[in-house]
């Protein structure tokens, strides 16, 4: 019984520590969203639309603030 409840803990602490690890990279990602966004509330929508679109398109996450930043840029030019 003793190795179950350590089995039990120990994969309960590890699936909260991968979960706010998720977490946190995800309010990292939407965070670089917004502040590329600045204070314009339309802009703002724009932006975090365009960050659901590189997930759904899987953007690999060392790209990611390269293709946010190109996003911004063609919202700037449109």
């Amino acid at each position: 019984m003793d190795y179950f409840i350590i089995v039990v803990t120990t994969a309960a602490g590890l699936y909260f520590h991968w979960w706010l690890f998720v977490r946190i990279r995800r309010w990292m990602d939407r965070d670089l969203a917004l502040s590329l966004a600045g204070e314009d509330p339309i802009k703002r929508e724009y932006m975090l639309h365009c960050l659901q679109l590189a997930r759904d398109e899987r953007v690999a996450r060392r790209d990611l603030p390269e293709w946010l930043q190109r996003a911004a840029k063609d919202y700037r030019d449109t």
